[in-house]
């Protein structure tokens, strides 16, 4: 049997020199790999006391919704600026270049709910940040984030001190 580490493929040099970027298109594509994934996400939930999965566009989304239908919990959708329908709570941040603002539905969370944050990848954290914000913001509590990859050298665990994090596969460099 392959480990995680096995169904992720690797490019270098992407999007830039000295960069070696993680792509996580590799395991949804195997039958073998996504099962894996979605089991190894699922594992680091063993113990946890939560209402809610929310996840972020889009991979959350791929990684959140069978996790919350395996645990038998309602699904979060944490969407770009203006996707969203019903009134909604906003969070802007910053990017690399520029900024970007995400939404979740104003009703999405009670308060008092415990949420479960998940998504594909942690990089710098500021998207995940301001998920964080988001569910606080709604009266929630988010009591564990997961992550299927963490590229540990660009520090996003840093911003998200105070929190419960865990990722099933953490690579040094960036």
């Amino acid at each position: 049997m392959k480990t995680m580490e096995e169904y992720v493929r690797c490019i270098p040099d992407f999007p830039e020199p000295g960069i070696m970027f993680r792509d996580v298109t590799s395991v949804l594509q195997d039958p073998d790999g996504l099962k894996l994934a979605i089991d190894s996400m699922k594992g680091l939930l063993d113990g946890v006391d939560f209402d809610l999965i929310a996840g972020t566009e889009s991979r959350g989304f791929m990684f959140g919704v069978p996790i919350a239908y395996e645990l038998g919990k309602a699904f979060i959708p944490i969407r770009k600026k203006g996707k969203l329908p019903c009134e909604t709570v906003s969070e802007r941040y910053d990017l690399e270049y520029g900024s970007a603002e995400i939404e979740m539905h104003k009703d999405a969370v009670k308060p008092g709910q415990k949420v479960v944050l998940v998504d594909d990848l942690i990089a710098t954290g500021g998207t995940i940040e301001a998920s964080i914000k988001l569910v606080e913001q709604l009266g929630g509590e988010v009591v564990k984030i997961v992550f299927l990859m963490e590229l540990a050298g660009l520090k996003g665990r840093e911003r998200l001190q105070g929190y419960d994090v865990a990722s099933v596969i953490t690579y040094e460099g960036k």
